[in-house]
């Protein structure tokens, strides 16, 4: 089907790969010559470079008036390989922690806006019995335990500008349900390393979370443990907790990483 002949927002995103791929093939174009290799009209061509100019996806020389791409581009396909490369190392670790705990294990990371947790790679509980989740899935950061240990490893002022405009809903009878009840634990979290969630999420379901770190020691992701509190073992934390240690040192070494903060001597 011709371009012509597609519905005008489909036609609409063509012209724009169509220009950013001009963009990429010449570091420095003008609007004549980027609309003639788009196959797209000038005027069409000027309006969509205005507008990515006002994202920061393209800038313009001031003097001769041509386009060029700028960075944001390799920062969003950086961002993405980064999550192929987090999910390929974290898949070994989680395969691991499954042979040896049997439970549910998830690998998360936080959304655009910092309010949510989505779910990056599972592996399900091998017991009949276990909780509902599946890859890309959102839960809020105050409820699971894999929001808690992200906010306690960002800037503590970012972590209270996502909780202050955060809308809380009581899940069950143990969700936390403030801003300051969620920073109370934080502090905790950080020197403990590990979160929890005491059915907050779900009644009936206890979670471990520790976290993961790329080469630059920031916390991009969270590794977590999951039990119906019928198979928990509060005698057995430690052991859970050593075991998420373990993966998370191991898949932050992956990610270039090598000073993973726990266990504390």
């Amino acid at each position: 089907m011709a371009a012509s002949q597609k519905p005008d927002n489909v036609a609409a995103v063509m012209k724009v790969f169509a220009i950013l791929e001009g963009l990429a093939e010449q570091p420095n174009i003008g609007l004549s010559e980027l609309s003639q290799r788009s196959l797209t009209s000038k005027s069409t061509a000027y309006r969509f470079l205005q507008t990515m100019k006002e994202l920061g996806y393209v800038s313009q020389d001031e003097e001769s008036e041509k386009y060029a791409l700028t960075l944001k581009l390799f920062e969003l396909g950086g961002a993405a390989l980064e999550h192929v490369d987090l999910i390929s190392l974290a898949n070994i670790e989680m395969r691991k922690l499954s042979d040896q705990t049997h439970e549910a294990i998830h690998l998360g990371a936080l959304d655009e806006d910092g309010q949510h947790i989505v779910y990056l790679h599972k592996y399900d509980s091998q017991f009949n019995l276990c909780m509902n989740s599946r890859v890309g899935r959102r839960s809020p950061v105050y409820s699971t335990s894999m929001g808690k240990t992200l906010l306690a490893w960002m800037a503590p002022d970012r972590a209270q500008e996502i909780l202050a405009n955060t809308q809380f809903v009581a899940k069950t009878k143990h969700t936390l349900t403030s801003a300051k009840q969620v920073l109370d634990e934080l502090s905790d979290i950080r020197h403990e390393g590990v979160a929890e969630d005491r059915e907050e999420a779900e009644l009936g379901v206890r979670c471990l979370s520790v976290p993961v770190f790329d080469r630059f020691g920031q916390a991009i992701a969270a590794l977590s443990l999951s039990f119906p509190v019928v198979r928990y073992d509060e005698q057995k934390r430690d052991e859970y907790v050593a075991l998420l240690f373990d993966a998370g040192t191991r898949i932050s070494s992956g990610l270039g990483f090598h000073d993973y903060p726990f266990p504390r001597s």
